[in-house]
């Protein structure tokens, strides 16, 4: 009998359904793209772009990179997958191999993220960048404009580079000034000679420091201001480093830090080397402007080579000490810190009170704010410790904010230690010199007398250094002011010694030279010390031609010590050449901070003592070192960034990015 289809019916719903189980079982499920090497400049792996908006994309890219030499690389995907925003465009930029005028912009359409990554250019500041973002990018992708985002982002970093060109309207504003009065012409002529350099100074900020050719093109004002701004740099980049590195060795060990430190070194010894070259332009030996322009370059092509040798290191640094990891414990160990300096503070406060009631301003003066200074930097850590934790709080991926928090509040605090430490190292010093002084002062007499005696075979020298021992012998300063008193007792009585020496035909005994010598290394070693503490300390402030001084100080002390075994005569003048210099670093440093706090809107607070300490980096300083001006924001808030290891470039890496 034939069998009804309706029997069948059942039968045929179980095995439709079976085949569509089996259907979405073997479909292609939609899987997160990974990280992966870019291959051309727009990549739309979301399929999200039709060929109308990818020709737009493209044309943007093109036009940045054709103008000013940046490469914008975009892609789209679906979303992440299990990795952070940032880890995924960090690892794709790797994987492409990009350089420092690269720049990534990553978009996961469906998890509404995104991420640019790369180095940002010297002439776009932090602000702009944030503007770009905030202002066009993300209110673009909010809408699926995903094009859009990535043609805004081309088109606002190519503005605001094309931003840092020369003011035309306010030279034709001079302009105007000058048909109206005779005068205005040399006005005039003088701004619109200030803007050109300027602006040729802005260009050459962006130059490679190996490209002699192209920095021979420069002219020697734009050589000479480039050359002080990369000296600031590359100082304040070692300073900071150290401290860092520091901070590392005690986490790690000296072991760990092995190639660090080798880096480091390498940088101060070149930082050391472009100090010696710019103290040369400035000595009152006059080199022809093509002697300058040769030795400029050369000091270019050094604080550059200083500046690689730290950046090289900078990820390996970074991920050897991954603040987040562990961060409560750090941040416990942070505020145990500032328990302890606080706890300081009384003792030291009583001690400069004591050195300020016994001695002159001038003696106190490079220690004269150290507590008060201390006070800022210990609540701007104390600030700082907790906005890690306020991060620390948010969900993994959005926790960045507190590095930088931890970093600010570990340079606050070490900053503290070390001005505390200066109030207490200022009483030893003095009560070094005033231990020393009795037989400075005694051994002058004995060599005055033996002076007095070769009087008419010495000649002028020796006329001039008795009546200098005279008037050192004379001073009235010995308790007021030993340190001083005892610099110049040295200083006459190695005087004295060498003219007596020539009187006399005869050099003097090794045991006398050498007594004289400790006694003038222990008096440079102070002078120098007390400038470097004074400079790390206000870095922020504190321009190029201290440094140089103090660099230069440095060099001879250090030759000085190594020509004490073999040498003691030569030693004892580089000795006396770096107690000199450092007394000068001291004075242009004090000048330079000075001049700093007169420039600035409010004077006190955390927030300015920080700068002023260096802890912030200030993108302005630029502008304040060299007459120009120079905006920017830094991580932290209010314009600034904190400093870590790594060369001054650095600074100029940026990882942004979130939801929308």
């Amino acid at each position: 009998m034939p069998l009804s289809p309706l029997r069948f019916a059942p039968l045929l719903r179980v095995l439709v359904a079976m085949f569509a189980v089996v259907g979405v079982l073997c479909a292609p499920s939609a899987v997160a793209e990974p990280p992966q090497r870019m291959g051309p400049r727009v990549v739309d792996a979301a399929n999200v772009l039709d060929a109308g908006d990818e020709a737009r994309v493209n044309a943007a890219v093109d036009a940045l990179a054709r103008d000013h030499q940046v490469k914008l690389w975009v892609i789209y995907v679906r979303d992440f997958g299990s990795m952070a925003a940032r880890d995924w465009a960090a690892r794709t930029s790797a994987l492409s191999g990009f350089s420092e005028r690269d720049l990534l912009l990553a978009v996961a359409v469906e998890d509404r993220g995104y991420w640019l990554d790369g180095t940002l250019p010297d002439s776009v500041n932090e602000t702009e960048l944030d503007s770009i973002l905030g202002g066009s990018v993300e209110p673009a992708l909010a809408q699926q404009e995903w094009a859009q985002a990535a043609v805004d982002t081309a088109e606002g970093i190519g503005s605001a580079m094309t931003g840092t060109r020369v003011p035309w309207g306010a030279l034709a504003l001079i302009g105007l000034v000058v048909l109206v009065a005779a005068g205005g012409l040399m006005l005039f002529s003088r701004k619109r000679r200030g803007d050109r350099e300027r602006a040729e100074l802005v260009n050459a900020r962006a130059l490679d420091p190996t490209d002699s050719a192209a920095l021979a093109r420069l002219s020697l004002p734009t050589l000479h201001a480039l050359s002080r701004e990369r000296l600031v740099e590359i100082d304040d980049a070692v300073r900071t480093s150290e401290e860092e590195l520091a901070l590392a060795a005690s986490e790690f060990g000296d072991t760990a830090v092995t190639p660090f430190r080798s880096a480091l070194g390498a940088a101060r010894a070149a930082t050391a080397k472009a100090f010696t070259i710019r103290q040369q332009l400035d000595d009152a030996i006059p080199e022809t402007p093509d002697q300058q322009r040769a030795m400029l370059i050369d000091l270019l092509a050094t604080a550059g080579k200083a500046d690689r040798e730290l950046d090289a290191q900078v990820a390996d640094f970074d991920a050897m000490r991954d603040l987040l990891i562990d961060a409560p414990a750090r941040l416990d160990a942070l505020t145990r810190d500032i328990i302890d300096l606080t706890a300081r503070m009384p003792r030291s406060e009583a001690e400069l009170g004591r050195l300020t009631s016994n001695y002159p301003a001038s003696v106190i003066a490079p220690i004269r704010d150290n507590v008060r200074m201390a006070r800022e930097r210990v609540s701007f850590a104390e600030n700082n410790i907790e906005t890690a934790r306020a991060a620390l709080a948010q969900p993994v991926g959005q926790q960045g904010g507190a590095v930088a928090a931890i970093r600010g509040a570990e340079g606050a605090i070490t900053q503290g230690r070390a001005l505390l430490d200066a109030v207490d190292q200022a009483a030893a010093n003095i009560q070094q010199a005033r231990d020393g002084l009795p037989a400075a002062l005694a051994e002058l007499r004995a060599d005055l007398g033996a002076a007095k005696s070769l009087a008419e075979f010495g000649g002028a020298d020796l006329a001039t250094a008795i009546a200098t021992a005279t008037a050192a012998l004379n001073t009235p300063n010995a308790d007021s002011d030993p340190l001083g008193t005892f610099h110049t007792a040295v200083t006459a009585d190695a005087e004295l010694d060498r003219a007596i020496a020539a009187a006399s035909d005869r050099k003097l005994a090794v045991e006398d030279l050498r007594r004289r010598l400790d006694r003038t290394l222990t008096d440079a070693a102070a002078r120098i010390e007390g400038a470097s503490s004074f400079i790390s300390t206000r870095r922020g402030g504190v321009d190029a031609e201290a440094r140089t001084r103090l660099s230069e100080a440095q060099r001879h002390l250090d030759e000085a010590r190594g020509l004490a075994g073999s040498d003691p005569q030569r030693a004892l003048m580089s000795a006396q050449t770096a107690a000199e210099l450092g007394g000068r670093a001291m004075q242009q440093a004090q000048a330079s901070v000075r001049a700093w706090e007169t420039r600035q809107p409010m004077a006190g607070g955390s927030q300015t003592g920080a700068v002023l300490g260096g802890i912030l980096l200030d993108g302005l300083i630029r502008g304040a070192m060299s007459g120009g001006s120079r905006g920017g924001s830094r991580g932290g808030g209010g314009g600034y960034r904190p400093g870590s290891y790594g060369g001054s470039s650095g600074s100029r890496r940026v990882s942004r990015g979130g939801r929308f």
